[in-house]
């Protein structure tokens, strides 16, 4: 028994840390703009398009994926809303699921849609981690 929770403790650490291959990643969208306005939301990578989503204000979208083995997915949205056009890879495997990297690995990665940046939640409650839009 003691095996066993030291393989299952093992593999979730591991996995945590962004150490597993085929890692399962659960975003998650959150229309958080000042104005109020609906969110259109338009995800894809290379081999999965998500479709457009309308996000009322404080609505969210989420979807799941697992990491390819060579660490390179990318989920890239499109964001409007009215007089708007952004967009922002949403995911990328160098970024969120890299230890190494500056904001860590994310097995849930939570994102705050603003006006002026997309922003990645924190799980501690410490301020959240935002970025320039691509476009």
């Amino acid at each position: 028994m003691l095996i066993s929770f030291l393989i299952i403790y093992g593999t979730v650490s591991f996995a945590s840390a962004g150490l597993l291959l085929f890692s399962a990643k659960h975003v998650i969208i959150i229309n958080e703009l000042a104005t109020r306005a609906t969110l259109i939301v338009h995800c894809r990578n290379k081999g999965e398009d998500k479709g457009v989503i309308s996000l009322g204000p404080g609505d969210s979208f989420d979807f799941r994926f697992r990491v390819n083995i060579r660490k390179t997915t990318v989920y890239t949205c499109s964001f409007a809303w009215p007089d708007n056009t952004e967009t922002f890879d949403i995911f990328r495997a160098d970024r969120d699921d890299n230890p190494k990297s500056k904001v860590g690995v994310c097995s849930e990665c939570i994102w705050s849609i603003y006006e002026a940046t997309p922003c990645r939640d924190r799980r501690d409650g410490g301020q959240p981690y935002c970025f320039k839009w691509s476009s």
